[in-house]
């Protein structure tokens, strides 16, 4: 499981672009994402530098930590 800081995420929009790209690069992993912490907690077997990649290319720059 790891979590995404996604600082530029303000809005009910970014929030589901940013689902909608973790579904794209990940469509088997649970997500949740939270617009008040601008994070997102993903489970997922993928290197998590994909759904970061997947994050960015939405407009979204993104650090990650394995929790």
């Amino acid at each position: 499981m790891y979590e995404f800081d996604i600082p530029n995420m303000t809005c009910g929009h970014c929030k589901g672009t940013v689902e909608k790209a973790i579904k794209a690069a990940d469509p088997a992993s649970v997500a949740t994402v939270d617009l008040v912490s601008k994070k997102a907690t993903v489970e997922t077997t993928l290197d998590p530098a994909v759904i970061g990649q997947a994050i960015e290319r939405a407009g979204y720059p993104v650090s990650y930590t394995k929790r």
